[in-house]
């Protein structure tokens, strides 16, 4: 036997298509014994609705959409993991798609495969998409950049305040040559965070040295090779305190030190960003800056569900990090 229809549901309950629709849409036109034939007669027949007419019919998926090029790595487990409980929590199904391709984004986003969207991809979006999205009303919610309209809004962590109060803090340890780990240069939160590491700096009239500023791309592997190029480089020149941009970071920087000898903290201090599970538990365990992951994607999608139902409307909403102090930094000895 093939796929069970509708019109097989009628045929065996010995009702019109229309009051097998009903029944099954919940239309407050029948009488309950007919709604309870109906549904037990589906039910018997294993009678699997199309959800696909019935998303065209109302114009609601019942999903979200959340766009992102990547999810490795720590930080995209607990976001993720986050969404989904939020979203099943409050009726909603979560769509996660992970492309680098713009044209495959904008293409779910415009067609209407989810009824909102929350969106980390790192600038790909550009002024032109938001604008088409906004004469559209398309609910968005952003991570990566600051955008406030009527129907779109920011879940952001405090990058720049964070970096620059972790900065701050290696200053106060007496430590005066501090090295930056960056990300990728396009991604928010590694320009607010070097952004702030320089603000630090400034302020505290310290010299800033763009050999001090390496590029690791928030990666433990790309970071540990990043770290072994510049003291093979610069033998001579090593900082007393390095700043990570993310945990992943500060663990392959780490390792990549202990590989030419030098220990942290005895010889430097360490910090790095986000306070992931393993943090903790690195020998030397990680001070580091905690972001509330799990609660920025909880944000994300409560923001998202309240703009389509249309009780709120875009805003920003910022996290600030908290400085949990560990053992990979340490006064400045010497």
């Amino acid at each position: 036997m093939g796929k069970v229809t509708i019109k097989d549901v009628a045929k065996a309950a010995g009702v019109s298509i229309s009051t097998v629709s009903n029944a099954l849409n919940d239309v407050d036109v029948l009488n309950p014994e007919t709604k309870s034939h109906v549904l037990k007669v589906a039910k018997q027949l294993n009678y699997v609705p199309n959800l696909n007419g019935k998303q065209l019919k109302s114009k609601k998926t019942n999903m979200l959409g959340f766009f992102t090029t990547s999810v490795s790595g720590p930080y995209f487990y607990i976001l993720v993991e986050s969404m989904a409980r939020e979203s099943e929590r409050l009726g909603y199904g979560l769509h996660v798609m992970v492309t680098a391709d713009k044209q495959t984004i904008i293409s779910n986003i415009m067609g209407r495969r989810v009824d909102g969207v929350i969106i980390y991809e790192e600038l790909r979006i550009d002024k032109q998409d938001i604008a088409m999205m906004e004469k559209d009303r398309i609910k968005a919610v952003f991570l990566d950049r600051v955008i406030q309209k009527e129907t779109m809004g920011t879940v952001i962590f405090n990058s720049y305040a964070s970096s620059y109060e972790a900065a701050k803090y290696l200053i106060s340890l007496g430590h005066k040559r501090i090295a930056y780990l960056s990300g990728v240069d396009t991604m928010y939160d590694s320009v607010q965070r070097k952004e702030g590491y320089l603000a630090a700096l400034r302020e505290h009239q310290l010299p800033v040295d763009e050999d001090f500023i390496v590029q690791g791309y928030f990666e433990e592997e790309s970071t540990y090779n990043a770290v072994r190029a510049f003291v093979h480089k610069h033998p001579g020149k090593i900082p007393d305190a390095i700043l990570a941009g993310n945990d992943l970071s500060a663990i392959g920087c780490i390792k990549a030190l202990r590989s030419y000898g030098l220990e942290v903290p005895r010889d430097i201090s360490v910090v790095g960003f986000d306070d992931i599970d393993i943090a903790q538990y690195f020998t030397p365990p990680l001070t580091t800056v905690r972001n509330q992951i799990a609660r920025q994607g909880i944000l994300a999608v409560n923001h998202l569900v309240n703009m389509i139902k249309k009780q709120e409307q875009g805003k920003v909403q910022k996290l600030d990090g908290e400085l949990i102090v560990r053992g990979s930094s340490h006064v400045r000895l010497s």
